[in-house]
């Protein structure tokens, strides 16, 4: 997913409100995070496929150690320990365990079979939502509505930037996600992996401003 993603840390905000918006982000997408890192370690492999899938051109051919169900239990319980030590927020820390947990469950919705659930196990999974661009819409838009709904109702913003900052980047957001949807293959791995750092940081930074801007009810 996409916007799925954000969405869990989006909508992450209601039912942890003393987490900063960046945290609940990071920890939905931190799978993808992951695989930034070990990719050009050669500890995980991704084959670009055009075709593959209606609405993905990646060829997941094994990537373990940051989207296995196993692995993603253990990140899942580093992160939320962390986050805990550092605000003894236990609310907190068992909603962002989740979130990171998520990420396994919203890639099995949408990958074809190529989700493990441990490191060494070559049982794979997958629904395949990403073959249907009509089903990924109502899927993964609902999630998305759904979290911005949840998200407007636990904040409000403390002046204009709370107002238009989010509502523009959301707007962009959804733009990007939708031609996604085309399924086009990246002109190469490296260059998908710097986009994507690139664009996660500006994402994350976008989320600590809303911190700022809008504050919990």
């Amino acid at each position: 997913m996409f916007v799925g993603h954000f969405a869990v840390g989006l909508g992450a905000k209601e039912f942890a409100p003393k987490a900063s918006l960046a945290t609940l982000i990071f920890a939905a997408a931190l799978a993808d995070v992951l695989w930034i890192v070990f990719f050009p370690l050669g500890l995980e492999q991704v084959v670009i496929a055009p075709g593959i899938m209606v609405a993905n051109s990646l060829d997941l051919v094994s990537i373990p150690f940051s989207h296995s169900l196993l692995a993603d239990a253990v990140w899942a319980l580093l992160f939320a320990a962390i986050y805990f030590w550092r605000s003894h927020d236990s609310r907190g820390a068992w909603i962002i365990a989740a979130a990171v947990l998520s990420h396994w469950v919203l890639d099995v919705v949408t990958h074809r079979p190529d989700m493990q659930f441990a490191p060494g196990i070559e049982t794979r999974v997958g629904l395949g939502l990403w073959n249907s661009r009509l089903g990924t819409v109502i899927v993964e838009g609902g999630l998305w509505l759904a979290a911005i709904v949840l998200y407007v109702r636990a904040t409000r913003p403390t002046g204009r930037a709370g107002v238009y900052a989010f509502w523009i980047v959301i707007a962009i957001l959804t733009a990007l996600w939708l031609l996604s949807l085309n399924g086009d293959p990246p002109p190469s791995l490296k260059t998908l992996a710097v986009v994507d750092t690139v664009f996660f940081i500006v994402v994350l930074a976008w989320a600590a401003w809303m911190n700022r801007v809008r504050r919990t009810t």
